[in-house]
């Protein structure tokens, strides 16, 4: 059966200086086979919860639990970890066999036994034939791939991936996101994967902890972290927002007023702000706000377009509504709408479900 607290952080704080805490009362399981991403900005503790994990750093406070053993006095070679880094970490002076062979040697494993796992490592990345070429001999992207392969060749409990796709570019980065995750897939590997970018977080993971400020803020699914973001913080970190600066004007069910600084009032989901005289951002996503929608909704208003930009798929329009001339929306180019110039004024709609009443920024 599989073990939903295979990794676990209990009551985990971090200080490099004794005084300044950048991980804080850190409680996160990860589940046997699971794909968990630590995302967020530089300096919110992601790397450092990492480094932890891998034995390269020591809590301050709390215990880190690997398949229910404590594995603070283990040290890093022993806790049986794949590693994948950014700068790839490959040996310069070995072969692509050797490289991979090498966390096969230390481990005593014979020959013969060590060759079948460097062969079926190479496969699962598409690298066979490459066993004699040396590092630099191979691009970027084949190199990233020979340094996941050596993290999995050892059939390791546990892969940690800290920012390995940074160095390449974006077309070879995707592939190799779609690459990581088939791969994780096939094989049911536990990965802990940290990055701060967004896009490679929803593609890749089953759940997402986004840091800031040495917490988690919120560890959901890819699709509820962007949907149902539970602060103003991840609204804003996640995807594009539209947001609104108000007051709650009045609650009732699973709806609430926000008088908004421009003095007119919308409709939203009250999921942080509670009570009439809170404070509160309103958060809106570009695709849920539509041009003249066909079915009611409960927020209308007018709006004038600042600005038209063509995306190819989608038109982005910046608009100037309910006192935001920052507003956006996007409009998918199937719509054949002669309307949208710059000036033209259009009516917006959404409904409250999709408009969250957050914290205030």
């Amino acid at each position: 059966m599989a073990n939903d607290q295979f990794v676990r952080f209990e009551n985990v704080d971090k200080s490099y200086d004794g005084k300044q805490l950048v991980v804080k009362g850190l409680n996160l399981d990860i589940a046997e086979g699971e794909f968990v991403t630590m995302l967020g900005p530089s300096g919110s503790g992601k790397t450092t919860c990492l480094m932890m994990l891998a034995g390269f750093e020591t809590p301050t406070n709390g215990q880190i639990y690997l398949d229910n053993k404590v594995i603070s006095d283990i040290p890093p070679h022993k806790r049986g970890i794949g590693m994948v880094f950014q700068n790839y970490a490959l040996f310069p002076h070995m072969t692509v066999y050797e490289n991979l062979a090498f966390p096969l040697r230390v481990r005593k494993i014979p020959k013969d036994e060590a060759d079948k796992k460097v062969d079926k490592a190479l496969s699962m990345v598409s690298l066979q034939g490459f066993e004699a070429r040396m590092p630099m001999q191979l691009s970027g992207g084949q190199q990233q791939r020979v340094a996941v392969a050596r993290s999995l060749v050892f059939d390791p409990q546990l892969v940690l991936m800290d920012e390995p796709l940074g160095a390449l570019d974006k077309n070879l980065r995707e592939s190799m996101q779609y690459e990581i995750k088939h791969i994780h897939e096939s094989i049911g590997v536990t990965v802990v994967y940290v990055t701060h970018d967004q896009t490679e977080a929803l593609t890749m993971s089953n759940r997402i902890a986004v840091f800031n400020d040495g917490k988690v803020q919120q560890l959901s699914s890819p699709d509820e972290l962007y949907e149902k973001p539970v602060n103003s913080f991840v609204a804003e970190f996640i995807g594009e927002n539209n947001t609104f600066a108000g007051e709650v004007s009045d609650v009732s069910g699973d709806k609430c007023k926000v008088k908004l600084n421009s003095g007119k009032e919308i409709l939203a989901n009250p999921i942080v702000a509670k009570s009439k005289g809170e404070k509160t951002t309103v958060s809106l996503r570009p695709e849920r706000a539509l041009i003249d929608p066909e079915t009611k909704m409960d927020n209308n208003h007018k709006g004038k377009i600042e600005e038209v930009i063509y995306h190819g798929d989608h038109t982005r329009l910046r608009v100037d509504l309910l006192g935001n001339k920052e507003f956006i929306l996007k409009v998918p180019n199937s719509s054949n709408r002669m309307d949208i110039k710059e000036g033209s004024e259009i009516n917006i709609g959404w409904n409250s479900i999709d408009c969250r009443a957050l914290d205030p920024k």
